[in-house]
């Protein structure tokens, strides 16, 4: 491998001659190797965005040339369009404001500009980084990075399982089933009722998880390193953050107190509790679909999932809720992701918040975890959901808790007495209350409807 020479404050550097990082970059890159979790291309992306704003401020306010803006800018869209992925090798074990990988950005676009430029024009602090700081930087590509994520992946995708969940509803009007608390056998609710529970925890949490955004949307940037904004212009902050507002298609502001912004990672914290609040309903949903399709024979059995892929390398046939379980899973490593970025948030000491990398990490790895398993479980998994409408009846004819219906008439006490009559005897709950004489045969016909007690 041939290698340049770089420099930076520190002195010279040894960089792989194909590589368009620089000095700062390279340090980082041999001083971290711990893991092998990289820093997340969304935060890249990211931090590309603000540098591309920063040099539209910059030149407003005369602080670059049209030349060196427009450069920045174009080297700028090459990492946001997704291309020079291999210029960011960083890991996220590093230092805790992001500060390297706010260099490697800015040493990439010097370099990629230079090139263009076919000289050295581009100083990668004393121009990518004119107006910013790590500090500032580092906070508003987390808010940039989750904001988009979120929008852009995990919403579409929940909304879209909770329109199947509204589509299966509909196609099970009407059919009664023995309704469930405690794992216990309750009175009767209709299949699409208990589907429209499902709907919503979904639905519910995806809205909550849309109204949390406005935690994210504002950004510190103009800060600078400790909140004065000291070496930013005056306008400079407005101006680059619109103008990231823009380009994202978002509604970015200025945060109203910086010094809180650089310290504090409360927004992080309160949409990502939305979002661990939806992994929650779908560990939940899971869990029901998985007790619902047990079986198919030994178990409830009342509803029936895709056969996707055989379940087992010693039992022939079986067939395993390999989606609940994928799911479950994800909405487990959500939870640990929220404990991590919880702790992570309380590391504000006076001006900056030192755990910036693994919050961001964490947090986007949430996200995209959820999303592709919310998609992969809608498409796998609910859209094949069918009903087993016989084992529904026959469980809902079994169930001594539609003895209820029975109560206003004989009272409780009574009620209980024939549950208890009915299930020591292995009678029916019609045996059993005409045997104790608290009702008729007529009666019993008379008021007895189990199907009537769902109200649709």
């Amino acid at each position: 491998m041939s290698y340049r020479i770089e420099k930076d404050s520190m002195g010279e550097m040894r960089v792989p001659a194909e590589r368009a990082w620089g000095a700062q970059t390279q340090r980082s890159y041999q001083n971290f190797k711990i893991g092998d979790e990289k820093m997340p291309q969304e935060i890249i992306s990211a931090i590309a965005v603000v540098k591309k704003a920063a040099a539209d401020a910059n030149f407003a306010l005369g602080k670059l040339s049209a030349e060196k803006a427009e450069l920045i800018k174009s080297a700028a869209e090459e990492i946001i369009s997704g291309k020079r992925r291999e210029e960011f090798p960083l890991s996220v074990w590093q230092t805790g404001s992001g500060t390297q990988t706010n260099m490697n950005v800015n040493e990439v676009i010097a370099n990629i500009g230079n090139g263009k430029a076919g000289k050295k024009l581009l100083h990668p602090n004393d121009d990518v980084n004119a107006s910013q700081s790590s500090n500032d930087v580092f906070p508003s590509a987390i808010h940039i990075a989750g904001a988009t994520a979120v929008t852009q992946k995990l919403l579409p995708a929940a909304f879209s399982l909770a329109d199947a969940f509204k589509k299966l509803k509909e196609d099970n009007k009407g059919v009664i089933k023995t309704g469930r608390t405690h794992l216990m056998d309750a009175v009767p609710v209709s299949f699409s009722q208990e589907i429209s529970g499902w709907e919503y925890l979904i639905r519910e949490a995806a809205d909550e998880i849309k109204l949390s955004l406005c935690k994210l949307y504002p950004v510190p940037l103009g800060g600078t390193a400790v909140g004065t904004g000291l070496n930013a212009p005056e306008g400079f902050s407005s101006l680059a953050v619109s103008r990231i507002a823009e380009y994202t298609g978002l509604p970015f502001t200025v945060s109203e107190n910086k010094f809180q912004s650089l310290s504090a990672k409360d927004g992080v914290v309160f949409c990502h509790g939305a979002i661990k609040a939806l992994a929650c309903n779908l560990f939940k949903v899971a869990t029901d679909i998985k007790w619902l399709s047990s079986g198919p024979r030994s178990g409830i059995g009342e509803i029936n999932i895709p056969f996707n892929e055989p379940g087992s390398s010693i039992m022939p046939g079986k067939v395993n809720p390999t989606q609940c379980e994928a799911v479950s899973m994800v909405a487990a490593q959500v939870i640990g992701d929220d404990a991590a970025i919880t702790f992570a948030a309380t590391q504000g000491n006076f001006q900056l918040n030192t755990f910036m990398p693994v919050i961001a990490h964490n947090f986007l790895k949430s996200v995209n975890l959820l999303a592709d398993a919310i998609k992969s479980f809608t498409d796998n998994c609910v859209k094949g959901i069918t009903a087993n409408r016989a084992k529904m009846r026959e469980n809902l004819d079994k169930s001594l808790m539609t003895v209820t219906v029975l109560s206003p008439i004989i009272g409780y006490e009574n009620a209980a007495k024939t549950v208890k009559k009915a299930y020591d005897e292995n009678v029916t709950l019609k045996e059993a209350c005409i045997a104790l004489g608290f009702i008729t045969a007529e009666k019993f016909d008379e008021v007895f409807h189990p199907e009537e007690m769902a109200k649709e």
